[in-house]
Parts: structure tokens; sequence; C-alpha cells
């Protein structure tokens, strides 16, 4: 090649990488673009709640088979996931090891979920009593020391009252730890209060039977 035509092709190959690099960036065409390099992102797939001509009902989404169930899903520890036991009873307590990493995890999840309505002890007075004056249980009344912790188990999980079911966004073994961190709260603040005094006799239970006689009763 000689040096006029080797200066003729230098300059028509960086007129098209200029042309092209333009097109690329600025130019609009009614066709897709090119992609030098695919990525999954743009390859052919179902996306969700699409229609489809493939399949014979139009859908996109396929239906499991009858009969699947999920992983975790068959929930046969009634116990567990009801808080009620065979005989359509609550359970009385919770029915797995209460320890230090079930306390911990109720605490977290007490700091999320329950600890705006009921606040950091348990009495009630969260951010809807302190600004709407709602009233709001404590979990220190002697109805709710009664509770069978299914019980619990069960507001939680369906509501009652002005509270929301918390079956969906707390998942059944975080309630049963929040229950447990609950109990904790009211076994420490039990321990805590001091003893009732001890019942004072008057004078006259200290008399005898003869000193107590009526002044008109026959000696």
């Amino acid at each position: 090649m000689t040096g006029r035509a080797s200066h003729a092709f230098r300059a028509v190959l960086v007129f098209s990488v200029v042309a092209l690099t333009g097109c690329a960036r600025g130019c609009t065409s009614s066709r897709p673009p090119i992609h030098i390099n695919p990525s999954m992102f743009n390859q052919p797939k179902v996306l969700p709640q699409t229609a489809s001509d493939f399949f014979y009902n139009g859908a996109s989404m396929r239906d499991p088979v009858p009969g699947t169930v999920p992983v975790g899903g068959l929930k046969e520890d009634s116990a567990f996931f009801t808080g009620k036991g065979a005989d359509g009873q609550f359970v009385a307590t919770i029915p797995e090891p209460v320890n230090e990493a079930l306390l911990e995890r109720g605490s977290q999840r007490y700091t999320i979920y329950c600890q705006p309505c009921h606040d950091a002890r348990g009495d009630g007075k969260g951010i809807l009593y302190q600004r709407g004056n709602v009233p709001t249980a404590s979990f220190h009344q002697e109805k709710i020391l009664k509770y069978p912790d299914g019980q619990i188990f069960d507001v939680i999980t369906n509501g009652q009252g002005l509270m929301p079911s918390y079956r969906w966004p707390i998942p059944a073994a975080d309630r049963w730890a929040i229950i447990a961190y609950v109990r904790d709260l009211e076994h420490k603040r039990l321990a805590s209060a001091p003893a009732a005094p001890a019942e004072t006799k008057s004078p006259t239970d200290t008399k005898s039977p003869a000193e107590t006689k009526s002044p008109t009763e026959p000696k």
C-alpha cells in the first residue's frame, strides 16, 4: 500500500468510527438498538403478570401443580402455627425452648412492631397514648398476666380491638419470640415489685373469748 493510499484508508477508518459513535449516541432509529454484548436483562423471557401466546390459557405465569406445598408450608405443628393444641384450646406456654437467642430476637421484633404502641416497658403508653390519648393495653395488667401464651399469639396473629393483625408482617417464630420477651418483661416487673405488707391485727383480735363477751351475756 502506497503512502497516499495508506493515508486515505486511515481517513476513512477514522470517519467511520466517528460516524458510528455519533449514531450510537445521538441518532434516532425505529429499529431496536444494537447491543455488541447482549445482557440477560434484554433477552427474551417471561415477565410476571403478562400475556403469552405460547400457553393455552394465555397467561405467562404457570399455576402450581395440584397438591404442591411450598417449603415450610405444611404447618403440621398446630400449637406452633396457631397457638392452639389438638383440643382447640390455647397452649399454656411457648411451644419451643426459651433461651437468650429467642429473647434477643423477641426484643428486636418488639422494638419494631410493639414498642410504638405499648412503649418500651409494656405499660401501654406509646406514641398513640402520648399524642392521641388512645388507650393501649398494658402487659402488666392482671388480665393479660393470666392469658395463656397461646392467647397472646392469637391476638398478635388476628388482631384485637384497635390492634391490627400481624399475621403477615411477623412470622410465627417471631411472634413466639415477642411473647417470650413480653413474659420476661412481666416477670422482671413482678420480681421487682415490693412485697405486700403483712396484715396487722386489731387489739380486739387478741382478746380471749371471755373478754369479748357482751355485758348482757351470762357468764
